[in-house]
C-alpha cells in the first residue's frame, strides 16, 4: 500500500507541475539555469565514459572473434549496434540517474528542510511548477547529450580497434555502414525523451515529498537513484517490446 501511495503522489505532483504557471520572465531564467546545471555540467562525464566504453566494446568484440570465417567488419558493426541501441540511451541515463538525479533530489530536499518551499507557497507561487517545470523543459535537450555519447562511443571504438591493431579503418567503417537501419536511431531518441522525463520528475518527486532533516536528504537521494534506475529499465523494456519486436 505504501508503494501505491507513493506512486499516487507522483502522479498528483505531475498534475500540479503543469498547472498555475509561473511568470514567463522568471521561468525563462530558471530554464537557462537548469540547462547549465543539468545538461552542460553533465557533458564532461558523458564524454569520458562514452569514449572509453566504446573502445572496450570494440576490443571485447575483436577478442571474441577467433574464427576466420567471421568477417572483419563485425567489430565496427557490433560497436555501432551496442552504442546506438543500448549504451548511449540506457547506460548513460542510468549514470545520469546517479549524477543528475542525486543533484535534483538533494537541491529540492534541502529547500524542503530549510522551509524555502513553504515560503514559495506562502507567496502564492506554485512551488512544483517553479521547481520542476524548468527541469522538464531543460531536459528536452538531453537527446543532445545522448547524440554526443553515440558519436564518441563509436569514435572510441574506432580508435581502440584501429590503433589497437584489432581492425583496419576500412573494415571498421564498413561495419558501421553494414545493414544500417535509420529507425534504430529514431528508437534510441524516443527512449531518450522518455528517460529525460523520468530523470527530471522522479528525483524531483523524491526531494519534494521528503520529510525530516539533513540525514533524510541523503536517504531521499538514494531512493531517487533506485526509483529512477528501475523506471528507466522498465521503460526501456516496454519501449523495446513495442518498437522493435
Amino acid at each position: 500500500m505504501k508503494y501505491l501511495a507513493d506512486i499516487g503522489s507522483y502522479f498528483i505532483m505531475l498534475g500540479n507541475v503543469f498547472s498555475r504557471p509561473t511568470k514567463t520572465s522568471v521561468i525563462k531564467e530558471l530554464i537557462y539555469k537548469e540547462i547549465d546545471e543539468l545538461v552542460i555540467n553533465s557533458l564532461g562525464i558523458v564524454i569520458f565514459i562514452s569514449f572509453f566504453v566504446g573502445g572496450v566494446v570494440a576490443i571485447q568484440t575483436a577478442l571474441n572473434i577467433d574464427n576466420p570465417l567471421i568477417p572483419s567488419y563485425l567489430v565496427g558493426f557490433a560497436t555501432r549496434q551496442s552504442v546506438i541501441l543500448e549504451f548511449a540511451p540506457t547506460f548513460i541515463s542510468i549514470i545520469m540517474a546517479g549524477k543528475m538525479g542525486s543533484f535534483i533530489t538533494s537541491s529540492i530536499g534541502s529547500m524542503r528542510v530549510t522551509e524555502q518551499i513553504d515560503a514559495l507557497e506562502v507567496m502564492g507561487i506554485n512551488s512544483l511548477n517553479y521547481l520542476v517545470y524548468p527541469k522538464v523543459i531543460a531536459l528536452l535537450l538531453y537527446p543532445f547529450v545522448i547524440a554526443i555519447a553515440m558519436f564518441l562511443g563509436i569514435l572510441g571504438g574506432w580508435v581502440a580497434g584501429v590503433y589497437g591493431g584489432f581492425s583496419t579503418s576500412d573494415a571498421f567503417i564498413q561495419g558501421l555502414q553494414e545493414d544500417f537501419k535509420p529507425f534504430h536511431v529514431v528508437y534510441a531518441f524516443i527512449k531518450t525523451f522518455v528517460f529525460a522525463f523520468i530523470l527530471a520528475t522522479v528525483p524531483s518527486w523524491q526531494g519534494y515529498f521528503m520529510k525530516g532533516g539533513a540525514l533524510e536528504v541523503g536517504k531521499a537521494s538514494t531512493n531517487s537513484f533506485v526509483w529512477t534506475s528501475v523506471l528507466i529499465i522498465l521503460a526501456n523494456y516496454i519501449i523495446t517490446s513495442l518498437l522493435l519486436s
